[in-house]
């Protein structure tokens, strides 16, 4: 349990930490409440932002200057319209030594998996992509809208004992938004059959131990692995610094390595020139100059270990209060929770509840109505399962004090069964 006294404490250090950045120092203090905190954090990142822009005015979109562009610990080279971009810097990921190519950054996370899915045709010009219940479902859209080569296979639970009856080449969709059950069953059965792993890290955060379970099994299984990414929520301490994603490709020695190798190693030499025909290359002013550095790694571990406590605390609290009314509670990556309704939701009116459920309470508590998780006050969105066609309502967990979070956990399972039970 964390206290108010240790919260703004841990606040205040990863205020300290963004104020560090700055060229031109602001006296700072130590916040007093949970709403000086959330907009210390912001402002202080919107400051850092427009400080970028002021003093590395060169760094235009084509690189005339002489002047080397940076930002914190990462340094960019490119030459027109970023089309060439390459990032030197920290790993946002805490993986093996030896195990992971150069990462391919893109300005979003939607752009980088729509990148590695348009080169993947170019290696596999028909394929079968399998996906899991509850895969997020703008991917599920792009391949459906715009890869009619690609046929979506949707895996229900309990899963197939094994998957070498298609006759077409097999890509796995691993999506970090999927439930615990599923994930768990995946790794549990032989993936041998797979020619590709499309793992989708989002809602880990980059030093998550899922992430480096995911990997031990891909190589076990021989798969080569390629991971994607938005750094828009997880990344940035909770201040959505800047758009940004990224493909990271992986693959393992053994048995037919050497054929592996060349596919992951022309996968990924074919993302980079999809990124660069798209103009989706990423901005070198959406690094967050104070990611990577030790205490960033510190104060990230630790946040979202509070996010993920809150997490089980909601999923205990909602299922004892309001059991009928909770849709799923227990998704893998223990972010945000979602709740039902007696009667059917469409995407309008799931839209209209979460934003009614938030604009009621925010007025005691630190909630709004946004479409992104990860923040350091919760938020709610309409959310749809792609492969059922089912609406609900989405409750991202924040980094909250426990007492506090507790109490607008039970203020939300009294609203939402007043409301829609």
């Amino acid at each position: 349990m964390e206290t108010i006294e240790t919260y703004l404490e841990r606040k205040y250090r990863e205020i300290r930490l963004i104020h560090d950045c700055l060229r031109s120092p602001r006296q700072v203090s130590r916040p007093r409440t949970v709403d000086e905190a959330i907009a210390a954090k912001f402002q202080l990142t919107a400051a850092l932002r427009a400080e970028h822009e002021l003093q590395d005015w060169n760094a235009t979109e084509t690189a005339w200057s002489a002047a080397l562009p940076a930002s914190g610990h990462f340094k960019f080279q490119y030459d027109y319209q970023r089309a060439d971009l390459s990032v030197s810097g920290p790993s946002f990921y805490d993986l093996e030594r030896g195990c992971a190519r150069d990462a391919t950054y893109t300005a979003s996370g939607m752009a980088a998996i729509s990148s590695l899915f348009l080169a993947s045709r170019l290696i596999f010009p028909k394929a079968h992509i399998l996906v899991l219940p509850g895969s997020y479902g703008e991917t599920l859209e792009l391949v459906d809208r715009f890869l009619p080569s690609y046929r979506l296979v949707p895996l229900a639970l309990p899963l197939p004992e094994s998957f070498d009856q298609e006759d077409a080449p097999k890509i796995l969709l691993l999506d970090s938004c999927i439930s615990a059950g599923a994930f768990e069953a995946m790794l549990r059965r032989d993936g041998s059959a797979f020619d590709l792993l499309v793992f989708d890290t989002t809602c880990f955060s980059g030093n998550s131990g899922r992430v480096r379970r995911v990997l031990r099994w891909a190589r076990r299984c021989g798969v080569p692995v390629a991971m994607v990414r938005s750094h828009n929520k997880l990344d940035t301490l909770g201040v959505e610094y800047g758009r940004l994603g990224s493909a990271v490709f992986v693959n393992w020695s053994g048995e037919g390595a050497d054929a592996k190798r060349a596919m992951i190693e022309r996968l990924a030499g074919e993302t980079g020139n999809a990124v660069r025909l798209l103009g989706s290359a990423a901005l070198p002013a959406h690094f967050p100059p104070y990611a990577g550095g030790k205490n960033y790694r510190a104060l990230t571990r630790v946040r979202i270990a509070a996010i993920l406590r809150n997490g089980r605390l909601a999923a205990r609290l909602l299922a004892r209060e309001i059991p009928k009314l909770s849709a799923e509670l227990h998704f893998v990556h223990g972010l945000y929770v979602t709740l039902c309704s007696r009667r059917p939701l469409d995407e309008l009116s799931a839209r209209q509840a979460a934003e009614a459920m938030s604009g009621e309470l925010r007025s005691r508590y630190p909630i709004r109505h946004a479409g992104s998780f990860g923040f350091d006050f919760a938020t709610t969105e309409w959310f749809r399962d792609a492969i059922l066609d089912e609406y609900s309502v989405r409750v991202a967990v924040p980094d909250l004090p426990t007492h506090l979070w507790n109490e607008l956990v039970m203020e939300i399972a009294k609203w939402w069964g007043k409301n829609h039970g």
